[in-house]
């Protein structure tokens, strides 16, 4: 049966409520309810009891959720979990319940709110709204931090292993993941490519945190702390940018690759692991991300002629473009 199809007039009045739905699911994700319906249905008031909630406004919130299929009511009242809710679980394989919260802080919400002002005049209003920007107020207040970080690690949990299973890094000696976070990402490159060596490069904040010994790739993986915009490990085969230049201007964007284009070894490649926006209106989920950055950050997703600018500015060359079955691209360059 083909669903009807929505007027669109009722298609923007929908796409104006979109940020109630972002509230609710935050609430959801923030109180933990998923993990209390884990031994089966149960009634908002119980619910609220236990977390020393408003029953009330629990029930409104999770009937909301529950009519786009996030929990299930039953005809007693009781709330259940729905495929959707399994992935705001904290211990359910490929949790996103980090990266729940962390898509619904403040940081993002914010200055989304205050986007109107943003194209009047093509600034972000993150530094005037938190007092600094984004990166050094993540630095500052550690519990944004931190759920920031755990965040990224979560969403990236759902895209790491098709993402490297879409290059071919069995040739590679030595790989840096250049402010590779947890490690996530380099994890999967080292599981799929048992001769490479890595090297997981970031802050030292955001190292403490790393997950590669957990992996039991201690003896095949380096820690580095640095800062990329001084400089980057010497000597590899490929240095990998995942969603590190869409946070960034031109400028620096440039800057950083340069750092790589003169650390790479001979024959070395930088691989971009962004968004690439493709011509025409169709729907696509760095067209999402690129007005999230606009917002909070000074960066952009960018398009296929973009990356190409970008990288002859930084002695680089486009070689080619790698899809991946996620909304993310591998974009490859070497020395020009």
């Amino acid at each position: 049966m083909t669903p009807p199809t929505v007027h669109p007039a009722q298609r923007i009045v929908d796409l104006g409520f979109g940020f109630i739905l972002s509230g609710a699911l935050s609430t959801a994700a923030e109180l933990g309810v998923a993990d209390r319906l884990v031994q089966g249905p149960r009634s908002a008031a119980s619910l609220a009891e236990e977390l020393g909630v408003h029953a009330q406004s629990l029930y409104r919130v999770l009937r909301l959720l529950a009519s786009v299929e996030v929990f299930a009511e039953d005809e007693a009242g009781r709330f259940s979990l729905t495929p959707a809710a399994e992935y705001l679980r904290t211990d359910a394989p490929g949790s996103l319940l980090s990266a729940v919260r962390m898509l619904t802080q403040r940081i993002f919400w914010a200055p989304t709110g205050e986007l109107t002002q943003t194209v009047r005049t093509g600034q972000t209003p993150f530094d005037r709204i938190f007092g600094k920007p984004f990166f050094d107020y993540l630095t500052s207040d550690p519990v944004q931090g931190d759920i920031f970080h755990q965040g990224m690690s979560s969403l990236s949990d759902m895209e790491n292993k098709a993402i490297a299973g879409s290059y071919d890094f069995t040739p590679l000696r030595r790989v840096v993941d250049v402010g590779g976070g947890h490690g996530g990402f380099l994890i999967e490159v080292l599981q799929a490519a048992p001769q490479v060596r890595g090297v997981l490069f970031d802050h030292a904040h955001v190292l403490s945190g790393s997950r590669v010994a957990r992996a039991g790739l201690a003896e095949r993986c380096e820690l580095v702390e640095g800062d990329f915009f001084q400089s980057v490990p010497a000597g590899a085969d490929a240095y990998v940018l995942k969603r590190i230049l869409h946070d960034w201007n031109d400028e620096t964007c440039v800057t950083l690759l340069r750092h790589c284009r003169s650390a790479m070894a001979e024959g070395g490649r930088v691989l971009v692991v962004d968004t690439v926006i493709p011509p025409g209106n169709g729907p696509h989920g760095g067209k999402v991300l690129d007005v999230m950055m606009l917002a909070s950050l000074p960066g952009r997703e960018r398009t296929e002629e973009d990356f190409r600018e970008l990288f002859a500015q930084a002695d680089l060359k486009l070689s080619r473009i790698l899809p991946t079955p996620t909304a993310m691209s591998i974009t490859e360059a070497v020395a020009a």
